[in-house]
């Protein structure tokens, strides 16, 4: 369609409004008119077309020179060149025209199908929670496409060479005139690429590309945890030719560990220690991430006590600091007595004073989740 009315009225827009405010009102108008947005509505199928018209032509320097000039003629006449225009005024308007890329001629800013960036690739690596602490390297074998050897990734076989489209002429697209608008679709004879093999290698069957193993070494940080995840940067599949390769992104799964337990940066680990050493008070030797330590256990200590040690917890994976380890005791109760220690107990239970016990009231502390009473008692 060829509109007559006046651009400028159609934007809504005064005839002295700067680039901006042109650029602003065609949003505001391909937003409100959108085909997508007003299936099967023929009239803002028309407005649509008709905003994209005033657009193309007011967003051109010199034919808004021209058109300010002498009006319809001066963007529609021979001389002027016909209505077409460069589809590329359109690109910022993708997030807008993406499922009309093929209409308006342009596809993110550059030939449909020619510049594909390469997809992203994903690699599980399973790690200790000791490695997980200290940080490590390690080897990775990548299965990925890799550039022909025998063809050198053209795809023709050796002593031959991909030849220019002769339906698009290497550009990738295929134009037509559709009433004002310029219609681009991918070249079906080439896909977009703007060249065809006649000869395809034996190697790579044509494809320039063969599937091999990829060595890559990684550095893991220490203090990383579970889901998450390193980007390598350019280590994905390739892309189309003139395209950027993908990213491999190593998403990291850590072992449990036999007697810590983690939340965040700080460890819990429970320790078993028997009923006078708790009563009487006296140090117990604890391990840590590095070298055991030893914390003193006040006399009359009860069972489930906390006891904090800064900065013995998991290093903070992006170099802040550590965490904490809390160690919270418990009653090592022995299975096998001597007569002894059976007469030395017996002995001691006739000595205490209140042998009735009384049920924990419903709601207590203890059955909140640890970290959550650590949090509350240690701010």
């Amino acid at each position: 369609m060829t509109t007559t009315r006046d651009y400028y009225e159609i934007l809504g827009v005064p005839r002295d409004a700067d680039e901006s405010t042109v650029k602003s009102a065609y949003r505001k108008m391909a937003l409100k008119h959108h085909p997508d947005r007003n299936p099967g509505d023929k009239g803002a199928e028309e407005q649509f077309k008709e905003a994209a018209e005033a657009y193309a032509v007011l967003a051109d320097r010199e034919k808004r020179a021209r058109y300010d000039r002498f009006g319809h003629a001066g963007v529609g006449g021979p001389s002027s060149g016909g209505a077409g225009y460069d589809p590329t005024i359109f690109a910022d308007f993708g997030d807008i025209l993406g499922g009309l890329g093929d209409l308006f001629g342009f596809s993110g800013g550059g030939r449909r199908g020619g510049v594909r960036r390469g997809a992203d690739l994903r690699y599980d690596l399973e790690i200790t929670f000791e490695e997980a602490a200290t940080g490590t390297e390690t080897t990775l074998q990548i299965p990925r496409d890799e550039s022909c050897d025998t063809c050198g990734g053209s795809g023709s076989a050796p002593g031959s060479s991909p030849q220019q489209c002769s339906q698009c002429r290497g550009h990738g697209q295929v134009r037509f005139q559709q009433g004002f608008l310029t219609v681009a679709r991918t070249c079906p004879a080439c896909g977009g690429i703007g060249r065809v093999i006649a000869k395809p290698c034996q190697s790579c069957q044509g494809h320039g590309k063969v599937g091999q193993e990829r060595k890559l070494t990684v550095k893991i940080p220490a203090g990383i945890a579970t889901a998450q995840r390193l980007r390598l940067a350019g280590e994905g599949e390739h892309g189309g030719p003139g395209a950027p390769p993908g990213d491999l992104y190593v998403v990291v799964h850590v072992a449990d560990h036999a007697f810590f337990l983690r939340d965040g940066d700080d460890l819990l680990c429970d320790m078993p220690v028997n009923f006078p050493t708790l009563a009487l008070g006296g140090q117990i030797e604890v391990p840590t991430l590095t070298d055991p330590t030893t914390i003193q256990i006040p006399k009359g200590t009860q069972a489930d006590t906390r006891f904090r040690l800064r900065g013995k917890g998991m290093p903070n994976v992006n170099g802040r600091g550590r965490g904490d380890l809390y160690v919270r005791v418990q009653v090592a109760v022995p299975t096998k007595l001597s007569r002894e220690q059976k007469a030395l107990l017996e002995q001691l239970a006739d000595t205490l004073a209140d042998r009735r016990h009384e049920p924990v009231p419903a709601g207590s502390d203890a059955e909140r989740p640890f970290f959550d009473r650590v949090k509350d008692i240690f701010g």
